[in-house]
């Protein structure tokens, strides 16, 4: 399973990191982004993550 992050939807809501914040971050730009090595949805909470991003834009394949 993988991790996908829509960037043209993104609107920073930040919802992804206080769900899985040793999955996701956040760039400069304040969109999210996923931490190096943590593709895969291996982690429990990212489930919890894309269900809590306001605008779907985290998807798991």
């Amino acid at each position: 399973m993988r991790i996908s992050i829509d960037t043209d939807v993104c609107i920073g809501a930040g919802q992804c990191v206080l769900a899985a914040p040793k999955v996701f971050t956040q760039d400069d730009d304040g969109f999210s982004k996923l931490l190096p090595d943590h593709e895969d949805a291996a982690h429990p909470l990212v489930r919890e993550a894309a269900r809590a991003c306001p605008v779907q834009a985290i998807t798991i394949t």
